[in-house]
């Protein structure tokens, strides 16, 4: 008995391992030849957005997706593109999104002032809130004095 548990431990675990295996598989990107053109390649990679992951550059990211436009990357300069030229192919593709900083025009003034408007936002919240809370403590009522005391006392023996 215990050697079948043993042995369906080991069965499990293997199982989990192999289902396991291609979350961790990392893709590896094949080199340009030319070391300066690889160069070229590694600096617009981070200058590419993962269309997946959404704030990582196409550098740092294990998306199958990324990896493609690695690829496509790379496959543009050994045609002889530019690095703009390669930019603007993928921006004919994807949209100006895919450039990790997207140029500023009518299109993609939201992209500009979100992060802007979003901070407003949240201090002009948190200094609501302190304000609130502020105003809260001032507006306490205060204790009452010896006068104020002797004449609550006097109310309250005329009702007894």
């Amino acid at each position: 008995m215990r050697e079948m548990t043993m042995r369906m431990l080991v069965l499990l675990s293997l199982f989990f391992g192999l289902l396991a295996g291609p979350a961790v598989a990392q893709y590896v990107d094949e080199p340009l030849s030319d070391p300066q053109m690889e160069r070229r390649a590694q600096q617009l990679h981070k200058e590419i957005r993962c269309l997946v992951c959404q704030n990582q550059a196409i550098a740092d990211s294990n998306a199958q997706l990324a990896r493609q436009l690695r690829v496509i990357v790379r496959e543009r300069l050994e045609a002889g593109d530019d690095d703009a030229e390669v930019k603007s192919y993928l921006v004919d593709r994807y949209g100006d999104w895919v450039l990790m900083r997207p140029p500023l025009k009518a299109s993609t003034l939201t992209l500009w002032i979100a992060p802007f408007v979003i901070l407003a936002f949240v201090l002009g919240g948190a200094g609501l809130f302190v304000l609130r809370r502020r105003r809260q403590r001032e507006t306490g009522v205060a204790p009452l004095d010896a006068q104020e005391e002797a004449r609550l006392a006097a109310i309250l023996d005329e009702q007894s």
